[in-house]
């Protein structure tokens, strides 16, 4: 059956891949990616049959990774096209059941592997000021413009999404967008990894008012003020000189950064050792400023002053992306750093 439904999106959209997604997955896992007809030889109906017929084994591939091949587990997986060129956005939202609100978005586009590296608020309050800071380079202002009509279209939607469910959680609502549109992904109804993005703009413990609306704790009446910029990067035990290869081991020296708007949160410590087996995640390195361009510089301060030795961690490669122009200018996609950023080893 998944055969022929892909099969019916191919035809008409032979120029496009296809990505399989496990329902029960996450992180990157239980996807894979059918080649598009068009990469094919023969005629249309001939590249769609054989782009098609990978289905079979891929599913099978997406089931096994996720670990659900048993009576009764749940196989289902979404067939959906896949957006080439895109950014990754996400929405914070709240709700208890009876009311839903958002608290500012994310952009998870810089990642490798199909895992996030690095995340940064977008808020409407940001993006208005970058706006009126832009106003004698038009081609800038237009891009912010479109940005902001994106941003608040999809605070609208994931408010009346979580309304319309009776979202009673701390939860996100992500998208992918592309240009001047954007494409619902999912909604996770969960804590985020990202959460401390949206916690240093707004002044909220997202785990506790998680706690707080399970216990059934009338919260209501929040006061939204959301200030700043905040940019999160992932400390991973990866090495990134090589295609980011785990890297176990001991920590000899765990030296951690500080000062005002900086914010660590890590289970790692000096002496601490990283099994085999293991989220390669040790640390996740947050800074706050009032402007994105004062919160780069201070994320690569932070950086420089974050010392572990005894194993190889992505502290080198986020220092190098502080630096990048692509970055500093948000100009970036979720395969920008496979395909263009090059780190120097």
């Amino acid at each position: 059956q998944a055969e022929i439904e892909v099969a019916k999106l191919f035809d008409q959209q032979p120029n496009n891949r296809i990505r399989l997604k496990a329902i029960g997955g996450g992180g990157g896992k239980g996807q894979r990616i059918l080649v598009a007809p068009k990469d094919y030889s023969g005629d249309h109906t001939k590249q769609v049959k054989d782009a098609s017929a990978k289905v079979p084994a891929l599913l099978r591939e997406v089931l096994n990774e996720v670990k659900v091949t048993a009576r009764g587990d749940n196989k289902n997986v979404l067939i959906e096209l896949n957006i080439e060129t895109t950014r990754h956005q996400e929405i914070q939202v709240i709700g208890n059941g009876d009311w839903c609100l958002t608290l500012g978005g994310r952009d998870c586009s810089l990642q490798m592997h199909e895992q996030k590296l690095l995340e940064v608020s977008t808020t409407v309050e940001s993006i208005q000021h970058a706006i009126d800071a832009s106003n004698e380079k038009p081609s800038q202002k237009k891009a912010l413009e479109s940005d902001l009509t994106i941003l608040e279209r999809m605070e609208d939607e994931a408010t009346r999404f979580g309304t319309a469910v009776g979202l009673d959680s701390v939860s996100t609502f992500e998208c992918i967008v592309d240009a001047d549109q954007h494409f619902f992904m999912e909604m996770n109804t969960r804590i985020q990894v990202e959460h401390p993005v949206t916690e240093q703009i707004t002044g909220y413990d997202l785990i506790e008012e998680q706690i707080k609306i399970a216990a059934g704790a009338n919260i209501k009446d929040y006061t939204i003020e959301l200030i700043g910029h905040s940019i999160e990067c992932r400390i991973n035990a990866e090495d990134p000189a090589f295609n980011f290869r785990p890297s176990a081991g001991e920590i000899t020296v765990f030296h951690p950064p500080g000062g005002q708007g900086v914010r660590l949160d890590t289970h790692a410590y000096s002496g601490y050792r990283i099994p085999p087996h293991y989220d390669s995640m040790i640390a996740k390195l947050i800074v706050t400023a009032k402007t994105r361009p004062e919160a780069i510089i201070k994320m690569r301060r932070a950086l420089e002053e974050f010392i572990i030795e005894g194993i190889q961690t992505t502290i080198p490669y986020h220092i190098q992306l502080m630096d990048d122009p692509n970055f500093n200018k948000g100009s970036v996609s979720t395969k920008y750093l496979e395909t263009s950023f090059e780190f120097k080893k």
